[in-house]
């Protein structure tokens, strides 16, 4: 009877820790963030993930340990019974037995539950677990230089893998597709998702002139009864024109009268991030708007989180489309389209299927104003490698509409 107890608190214990191993590493940064903010043992879970490879390793360890014991007790108990001179047979049941024990009550059920609760979860053993690992610190330089070692010794050659490239991620969803039962908007959806990493901030913000800003505090009176184009109230400080705050205006528009609302302190990104690497920030500072600036850090446009959903899932994301609600690119005739200004190259050398000439211009209106050395006019012509182009209109800032049209056929890729 007592290896028996002994056996049932090292089930106990060891799914203690099978459990804190899958609850800690189902935490999402939200989860992370409600924890910093909580009571002492909450801000203790929220820190011990601060280093998760230290509670790894702890965790890992103390659950070999308790494996370990409980295993050599049940062969001992097995040895006795077996030596009983009516015990025959008893002690392989007893092995398998205990086998089936600590699979479910010591490695599924504690996961299962802990996943479903693991906040709640991760709060309530955060302190015996910090002790438990701050016990085996001492012993983690010993396991990471015995790590070391055997790798140097088994596996002397290996090397780290390259990174993957986009075209290696781009072949990779190919090839996952050809047998994969994946209708055609999810392979488009997979797609998109590959080619954020390739979308710049520039290619795909909201340029300046095309949101609204207010100053703080806003009311609804200052909104005037107009929705905001990018779906967030943009604030800046008194006599400042840089955005600080941003509020959904969806929230705004749900406020019962006499309540008020602090909006979210924006992020800033540069010019040249990419589009996965904005949405990661956003997602790990939890904000929903990012203020793309220059070289000078001056605000050049924003980009939100749903203009990224946009670029995930809408069939032809464009920008032009999603903020003057018109076709960016529309064929008049052979060799011959209707271009808005907005329209990127990347899309436009895409779309005519020709090479262009290297710029570090984003958009056709930029191309226009580089090789005019003005803002373009209505009926301004030019020539810029195989393409001829001339401006149909011309609004205020060189907004505009474009004639594009190939004229050297050699050229096309």
């Amino acid at each position: 009877m007592p290896w028996l107890i002994a056996m049932a608190v090292l089930i106990v214990l060891s799914g203690l820790f099978s459990a804190s191993e899958a609850a800690y590493f189902y935490l999402q940064r939200k989860d992370l963030r409600i924890l910093a903010a909580g009571n002492t043992a909450q801000r203790t879970a929220a820190r011990l993930m601060d280093q998760p490879d230290r509670l790894l390793s702890a965790v890992l360890f103390w659950n070999l340990v308790i494996n370990m014991i409980y295993f050599t007790i049940s062969a001992r108990v097995g040895i006795k019974l077996e030596a009983h001179e009516d015990g025959a047979g008893w002690g392989v049941l007893f092995a398998i037995g205990s086998l089936l024990l600590i699979i479910v009550f010591s490695e599924m059920f504690p996961k299962s539950f802990a996943v479903l609760r693991s906040r709640s979860y991760a709060g309530l053993v955060a302190l015996p677990l910090a002790l438990a690992v701050r016990v085996v610190d001492p012993l983690l330089p010993l396991l990471r230089f015995a790590n070391l070692v055997l790798k140097r010794l088994f596996f002397p050659r290996m090397n780290p893998e390259p990174d993957l490239e986009v075209s290696d991620l781009e072949r990779a969803v190919e090839l996952s597709t050809e047998d994969a039962e994946l209708d055609e908007h999810e392979y488009r959806m997979l797609r998109n998702i590959v080619h954020l990493s390739q979308l710049r901030a520039d290619e795909w913000m909201r340029p300046r002139r095309q949101f609204v800003t207010f100053q703080a505090p806003v009311t609804f009176a200052d909104m005037k009864g107009i929705f905001p184009p990018s779906g967030f109230v943009l604030v800046t400080k008194k006599d400042s024109e840089e955005i600080q705050y941003s509020m959904d205006a969806g929230d705004l528009l749900d406020m019962r009268p006499g309540q008020s609302q602090m909006g979210k302190r924006i992020v800033a990104v540069p010019w040249c991030a990419s589009v996965a690497d904005v949405y990661d920030k956003l997602r790990s500072t939890d904000r929903h708007v990012a203020n793309v600036v220059n070289e000078h850090g001056e605000t050049i446009g924003i980009i939100t989180i749903d203009d990224i959903a946009d670029a995930v899932f809408v069939e032809t994301p464009s920008r032009t489309r999603r903020i003057i609600d018109e076709q960016p690119i529309r064929k008049i005739e052979h060799n011959v389209w209707q271009v808005m200004g907005l329209a990127t190259i990347r899309r436009l050398a895409k779309q005519l299927n020709v090479e262009l000439p290297e710029t570090r211009n984003v958009t056709i209106q930029g191309v226009l104003q580089e090789v005019l050395q003005a803002l373009p006019t209505q009926g301004d012509q030019c020539i810029w490698g195989p393409l001829q182009l001339e401006v149909l209109e011309a609004a205020e800032r060189g907004r505009c509409r474009v004639k594009v049209q190939i004229i050297a056929e050699e050229n096309t890729a």
